[in-house]
């Protein structure tokens, strides 16, 4: 693949209308607000470069919907719910990585069974059945030996979180690279800000990741000032090559980042538009990056 990040395909439109229609309905019962709110996403969404990234687009959409709700976080008892869930199975999923003949390509896979928690796709998800999937499956893009062999050079790590619940196995997996490999920083990016149920510092702490040696966190922009680097910027991007190595989880990742083939993508494939661009399937695990990667199967 080129050096050419996603852009924003017609099917993205009435994917952003849903999501703002889910979304409001969680902020309110007013039938005519909710009509009100979509309405103006919708008056949006016309005016809008749709030759955007699918993120430029969502920070926009949740923008409006945070503005004419009053409601600053419309899913944050189900971004606890989904912290407490993966909170709850945690010790059972590290048993699970200290018990594997490969417990780096097990805390791998767990790390991206989490990327299912995803409101921005889905309303329902099944995180332990997905979690029994991905250990009977394989990467069906795999560059795991090259991940592998990058964190046994490297020394530093720039790792872009994605959703609550899911940062939990991101900390699973963080804590096994740290105890088995010679990484002595890492640097863990969160949402500036609340949008949909991404990870925040606050769950960041929550869940125990400001307590892992040589950790600091850095905010990416959800579209309105002062929350962070902007994916796209200079500035960011003079970060991510700061780093020794890079791991970025997730769609909303990938769709900013696949420009940089050397950063490792981690995710699972919930939209059609993202599996035609990598040419997968929709329910496809994928770890992507460095010098192998290629499709398998």
């Amino acid at each position: 693949m080129g050096r050419i990040n996603m852009k924003a395909h017609l099917d993205c439109v009435p994917c952003f209308q849903r999501q703002a229609l889910r979304a409001v309905r969680m902020v309110t019962d007013d039938s005519g607000k909710q009509e009100s709110i979509l309405r103006e996403v919708m008056a949006a969404l016309l005016d809008m470069d749709w030759r955007s990234s699918p993120p430029d687009l969502a920070h926009a959409v949740y923008r409006i919907i945070r503005q004419s709700s009053g409601e600053a976080d419309p899913y944050s008892e189900l971004k606890k719910q989904y912290n407490d869930l993966a909170m709850e199975i945690y010790s059972g999923m590290k048993e699970k990585v200290n018990a594997s003949p490969d417990p780096l390509m097990t805390a791998v896979k767990l790390a991206v069974a989490g990327n299912v928690v995803d409101f921005g796709v889905h309303s329902k998800f099944d995180l332990k059945g997905t979690i029994v999937d991905i250990m009977n499956k394989d990467f069906r893009i795999n560059g795991f030996e090259s991940f592998k062999s990058q964190l046994e050079i490297s020394e530093y790590i720039v790792y872009l979180g994605d959703n609550t619940g899911e940062i939990v196995f991101d900390k699973m997996l963080l804590e096994y690279i740290l105890e088995n490999f010679n990484i002595n920083r890492v640097t863990f990016a969160v949402k500036g800000a609340p949008i949909i149920n991404d990870a925040t510092h606050e769950d960041a702490v929550y869940v125990g990741l400001d307590k892992l040696p040589g950790i600091d966190f850095i905010n990416i922009d959800i579209g309105e000032p002062g929350t962070g680097y902007d994916r796209s910027s200079p500035e960011f991007r003079a970060v991510l090559e700061g780093a020794d190595m890079v791991i970025a989880k997730g769609q909303g990742n990938f769709e900013s980042l696949s420009e940089y083939e050397w950063i490792y993508f981690l995710l699972m494939v919930k939209c059609p538009i993202v599996a035609e661009h990598l040419n997968v399937d929709v329910g496809d695990y994928v770890l992507k990056g460095g010098l192998e990667g290629g499709k398998t199967g």
